[in-house]
């Protein structure tokens, strides 16, 4: 069968094994409660809601896989969307690898998701898919900055004045949002490549461009918000109040 003829199948990548300091103390951010049930299921709903997506493989703490696949299991999911759990790593991006490893042949595109993004419209899903699909190896979802954005250098002490660098334009700069869409071998190539250090990379686009490829972006939408601190989860309720209030959802 010919490239051109081979089916492509898109897979999904949530990383979920972080502890979600910022969130206060409790279960892992994946784990809280969103209109009584778990982000990370809103999550994954949102991903399994598009057609195109027949695969997620959720990356859970090492010491809880066994704990997310019950709950996976005793969550509706569509039919046909298969899923795997498979314990994470240290960081995000050994977890994201691992996720990647888990892979079956045959997943020519690869999305990665945040799990702290539970509200993500599934237009914003299938556009980015779609621009991998018409060639990009590597696509972001993301929004214009609303805000004057300052580059400072950065104080020695947590609450010190920082001296101000740069002001970049903002006619130029974007919010970053995921899913991040990409080609598979491309994705598994900057993984391959890009070593991990520290903490290692938090954004999966940021390690292609380290390859020199190009990166894509298109437009994002204002409920794929990231979930980080107590004031995100009141917004997140009023969102899903809206919805249920507009098309029960």
């Amino acid at each position: 069968m010919s490239d051109e003829a081979r089916p492509r199948r898109t897979a999904v990548v949530i990383p979920a094994a972080g502890r979600g300091v910022r969130l206060g103390p409790g279960a892992p951010k994946a784990l809280r409660a969103l209109n009584g049930t778990p982000m990370l299921i809103h999550a994954v709903r949102a991903m399994a809601a598009s057609r195109a997506v027949s695969l997620v493989v959720v990356v859970a703490p090492p010491e809880g896989a066994t704990e997310v696949k019950n709950l996976l299991d005793a969550h509706a999911l569509p039919e046909r969307t298969d899923y795997l759990v498979v314990p994470g790593g240290e960081t995000r991006q050994e977890s994201v690898r691992l996720g990647l490893d888990a892979l079956p042949e045959g997943i020519t595109t690869v999305l990665v998701h945040d799990a702290a993004r539970p509200l993500v419209p599934v237009d914003t899903v299938d556009a980015v898919i779609e621009a991998v699909r018409d060639g990009a190896v590597a696509v972001v979802p993301a929004l214009p900055v609303a805000d004057t954005v300052k580059e400072v250098e950065p104080a020695g002490k947590p609450g010190d004045p920082e001296q101000v660098v740069a002001t970049p334009p903002r006619a130029r700069l974007r919010a970053v949002q995921t899913p991040q869409g990409f080609d598979r071998d491309t994705l598994v190539n900057a993984h391959a490549t890009v070593a991990l250090t520290g903490e290692g990379a938090t954004d999966d686009a940021g390690m292609v461009e380290k390859l020199g490829a190009p990166v894509v972006v298109v437009p994002g939408h204002e409920e794929a918000f990231k979930v980080t601190r107590p004031l995100d989860l009141v917004l997140a309720e009023a969102v899903l109040a809206r919805r249920r209030a507009n098309d029960g959802f």
